[in-house]
């Protein structure tokens, strides 16, 4: 599959979410295994990397960042900031949401020590904080890109009218949010913005949080730490309605001669050219069987029979809790899902 387009850069289809490494999905793996998966990354071709400064309250820059060092002209490094786990007077850490300009200064620059560059080629605001205009905060990144610091502008987890808010001000190169067959929101309005802005499409969680790799059959399994414990669809009862969605899906994963995981890494690049994945994985024969979806090819009829036995319609349970969904700009269909 041909390179994409990212940050006025070219990219493999296919990059590596790294957030696995230190974040979210309970116990993440030592530093020698986080530290061998990316070198087997570099081997594979993958040629952009994505982390955040949140991302083990910092731990996962550091880590990419002393990997990634030696092969940094040869890569489009990718982090976030405006969420961050912040120093509390009582000597704890809290997850903070802060787009002012004087914290985006201070975020990026801890961001550029952890990742040993001068340059960040996307920074996205990881967050809205709409208690500061995103014009605002955009406009204080722009003033990061005039001094070299960044390489061009991305938002996560943002609606249209927002984005097209943010565009006014300064150009943005990107917006990333969670895109799968069974999240399928960014079809309300984003996706056709960024085509419209000329602005990519970063996926992220497009094996739907490892549901389609039909690798996950029993969620009491999942590690305490784990956050999809607090997800609705991972919820005892909402996944095992799920799961019935499955058996047709690997039906056709197998009949196509692939694995689920690539077949929905390849539906997500089917939906259009301006399109990126970000799967994240700790597992080195996972991260292989990931980038073997460039060579999957989707006919017409194959996409429509995907989309007709797994949507929005189909799909048990919003994807965020409630006090999560209010975190996000992202737009929710009529049913509030």
């Amino acid at each position: 599959m041909r390179p994409r387009a990212l940050a006025g850069r070219r990219v493999t289809p296919i990059g590596l979410g790294c957030m696995n490494l230190s974040h979210a999905y309970g116990a993440p793996p030592s530093a020698a295994e986080g530290e061998a998966l990316l070198r087997r990354a570099i081997e594979l071709g993958v040629d952009c990397f994505d982390t955040a400064a949140l991302y083990g309250g910092g731990a996962n820059e550091e880590l990419v960042g002393r990997m990634l060092a030696p092969v940094r002209d040869r890569i489009t490094l990718c982090s976030k900031g405006g969420l961050a786990m912040e120093p509390q007077p009582e000597g704890t850490k809290k997850r903070t949401v802060d787009g002012r300009p004087e914290a985006l200064r201070r975020h990026v620059d801890a961001s550029l020590a952890r990742l040993r560059t001068d340059r960040i080629d996307l920074y996205y605001l990881h967050r809205w904080d709409k208690s500061v205009p995103i014009e605002d905060s955009v406009g204080e990144l722009g003033r990061l890109v005039a001094a070299g610091k960044l390489g061009a502008i991305g938002l996560s987890e943002v609606s249209a009218a927002t984005l097209k808010r943010a565009h006014a001000v300064h150009p943005i190169a990107a917006v990333q949010t969670e895109y799968s067959l069974w999240t399928r929101n960014p079809e309300i309005g984003v996706l056709d913005a960024c085509r419209e802005l000329g602005a990519a499409f970063v996926a992220f969680s497009p094996l739907a949080r490892s549901f389609l790799t039909n690798t996950l059959h029993d969620v009491s399994t999942l590690h305490p730490g784990d956050i999809r414990r607090n997800m609705p669809r991972f919820a005892p009862a909402t996944y095992a309605a799920n799961l019935e969605l499955l058996p047709s899906f690997v039906a056709l994963a197998a009949e196509l001669g692939c694995t689920p995981a690539q077949l929905a890494l390849a539906w997500v690049l089917a939906q259009g050219e301006h399109i990126v994945a970000i799967p994240g994985t700790t597992n080195p024969e996972h991260l292989e069987e990931n980038m073997g979806a460039l060579n999957v090819r989707l006919e017409p009829e194959h996409l429509r029979r995907l989309d007709a036995m797994i949507n929005h319609e189909r799909v048990a349970g919003p994807r965020y809790s409630a006090a999560s969904q209010a975190d996000v700009d992202t737009e929710v269909f009529p049913d509030g899902r």
